[in-house]
């Protein structure tokens, strides 16, 4: 099994988070002892932690790059003071950032970039990715539109929507259907703030194309529960 994972932060070690991350117990609750397990941290002072987090595994590759939409050589991430000491919102905008943390010191370090197409390439070409991840704080619907998907074979998919748009998630819930993937309830993220795909047809896809953009989020469980049957 091959797990790939987005925007890992610290994993489980951030005690802001309670030490919860979605995609850590994910993994760590499955058994499969075959897992490898790979993970992106664009944030180069996370990387100790994020290590520490996944000391016990033996199959665990980490990579300190930041993947964008295409290739970009450098790129200027920002980051707020107010966000110590793991700055686990680090984005390439920063609206983003100021969004939320308003009135903050914003900081800016420069970051080597490979595009989501040339990653896939070198690590997983002609490989089943079986869980793919995906947080990377207001670029995942730039990554997740240029993503190959006639190239590269992913079964399951978790993306977190918190940022997008209504045409955004109308758009990427349109492409991720004409790729054969359907919806599948929560995804990986311990706040419920991510959407799962799974890469299998289902009869509410049409519905789920038209109407779930513009679904409040209160009305999530009941459609989780009539979608997963």
């Amino acid at each position: 099994m091959i797990y790939l994972h987005i925007g890992g932060g610290v994993g489980d070690m951030d005690p802001s988070n309670n030490f919860r991350d979605g995609f850590s117990e994910f993994v760590k609750g499955n058994s499969d002892n075959r897992k490898k397990i790979y993970i992106i941290e664009a944030n180069p002072i996370n990387i100790k932690k994020l290590k520490k987090s996944w000391r016990k595994f033996n199959k665990v590759f980490i990579f300190n790059v930041a993947i964008t939409h295409k290739d970009m050589g450098y790129m200027k991430f920002f980051f707020s003071e107010k966000d110590a000491p793991h700055y686990q919102l680090f984005s390439n905008k920063i609206n983003h950032v100021k969004n939320h943390f308003p009135g903050s010191k914003i900081k800016t370090k420069k970051i080597k970039t490979i595009g989501i197409n040339t990653f896939l390439k070198k690590n997983f070409n002609n490989k089943i990715i079986n869980y793919f991840s995906i947080d990377i704080e207001g670029s995942d619907y730039e990554v997740m539109m240029n993503l190959d998907f006639k190239k590269f074979k992913i079964e399951n998919i978790s993306i977190e929507y918190l940022h997008l748009n209504k045409l955004q998630k109308k758009k990427l819930i349109k492409r991720l259907m004409n790729y054969g993937y359907s919806y599948y309830g929560f995804g990986l993220d311990h706040n419920k703030i991510d959407w799962f795909f799974k890469k299998k047809v289902s009869k509410w896809n049409n519905f789920v194309t038209k109407f779930f953009p513009y679904i409040h989020r209160k009305h999530y469980k009941r459609l989780n529960r009539l979608l997963i049957k």
